[in-house]
């Protein structure tokens, strides 16, 4: 599990780093090469505008890992400080902040993902924008819980009583034993927001053409499967090793990381 994990991912940054030094070119277009399969010429075949579907992929998951590495990083850091916050501060503050969550609970994720996309507008940015409005509430929730029973331990209360502010608390001695927890959570997270990707894109609501999108390139393969089946089979096929790569990531990174199993929490 561990080494499928670590070889996938592998492969697909190399992939990414040979796109950028052969400089391929996803976006060009040959009329004459509409919908060919794969041969020498063009390794994974072409799509109906024929561009070079290796290229197109190897773009795609460029992209997608852009996207996923910064939604998962922004919402990461909005969750994790209004949960610390909530967790730690209590009273009226917690719950005000905790009502403002369980109203983005009250709708589904993706929901939620695709209103906001379509209010904001198609776009790498606006998609980033909608995908980070919906995702920090998970991480929001889990680091208010494990704040809330780490605010009791003996080492916060020593320091509270030494006088250290309620920021110095947060900061040095919450916040070292949350993070690896809501590490955890995050690497599973980020199998969902490349899906959320690739669904908004799927329906127009995200990567614009002619930009190389695994999501738009579904929408556009689903169109050609009687003709052309490897297409679809090709891109999702890629979507979903390395969505099972990410998954079987986190959860190594999880046995690595479960300081529970080492009496810490």
């Amino acid at each position: 599990m561990k080494a499928f994990s670590l070889l996938t991912l592998a492969f697909w940054l190399l992939l990414v780093l040979l796109g950028h030094l052969l400089q391929l070119q996803p976006n060009q277009i040959d009329l004459n090469a509409i919908l060919q399969w794969p041969s020498a010429q063009h390794w994974l075949g072409t799509d109906d505008l024929g561009r070079d579907i290796l290229a197109r992929v190897i773009r795609g998951v460029e992209v997608s890992l852009m996207v996923t590495l910064l939604v998962t990083a922004f919402t990461m850091a909005i969750g994790l400080s209004i949960g610390l916050i909530a967790g730690y501060k209590g009273g009226r503050l917690d719950t005000a902040l905790m009502q403002i969550t369980n109203i983005f609970l009250a709708f589904p994720g993706i929901l939620l993902a695709i209103a906001f996309a379509a209010v904001l507008g198609a776009g790498l940015s606006n998609l980033i924008l909608a995908l980070c409005l919906t995702g920090w509430v998970t991480y929001a929730r889990l680091a208010r819980g494990q704040s809330l029973a780490l605010r009791q331990r003996l080492h916060v209360l020593a320091a509270e009583s030494l006088g250290a502010s309620g920021w110095r608390v947060m900061r040095l001695h919450i916040f070292p034993m949350l993070i690896s927890i809501v590490l955890v959570e995050a690497a599973y997270s980020m199998a969902s927001v490349m899906i959320a990707e690739a669904s908004l894109s799927f329906l127009g609501l995200g990567i614009q053409a002619p930009e190389a999108s695994w999501g738009a390139m579904l929408r556009d393969a689903v169109r050609f499967m009687l003709v052309a089946p490897h297409y679809v089979l090709i891109v999702g096929g890629c979507m979903m090793s390395l969505i099972l790569a990410i998954n079987l990531g986190g959860d190594v990174l999880r046995d690595r990381l479960d300081v529970r199993s080492e009496g810490r929490l």
